[in-house]
């Protein structure tokens, strides 16, 4: 099997979140081998979605554990994956 690089979109309760304190928690949640990047996505209204990069096995459910834990956390409203990629 290889590995497959995955964008989780992940918004915010609010725009009050901190989200520096939410980067963190994210990147504590996140298996730490998988954990690659975040990047802010402005949507509107002063709330800004979380772009988060991890790398995990293309296997099924790949990432489904780092979708739970991120959603579980708090002041997270929801978690979406909208990019799953093959890393060569």
């Amino acid at each position: 099997m290889s590995d497959v690089a995955a964008i989780l979109k992940v918004m915010p309760e609010s725009p009050e979140v901190d989200l520096e304190a939410l980067k963190g928690a994210i990147e504590s949640a996140v298996n730490e081998g998988e954990f690659e990047k975040i990047e802010e996505e402005p949507i509107g209204f002063g709330l800004i979605a979380l772009n988060v990069t991890i790398v995990v096995d293309d296997g099924e459910g790949g990432t489904e554990p780092a979708e739970k834990a991120i959603g579980e956390l708090a002041d997270v409203q929801s978690v979406e994956v909208t990019d799953v990629r093959r890393l060569m």
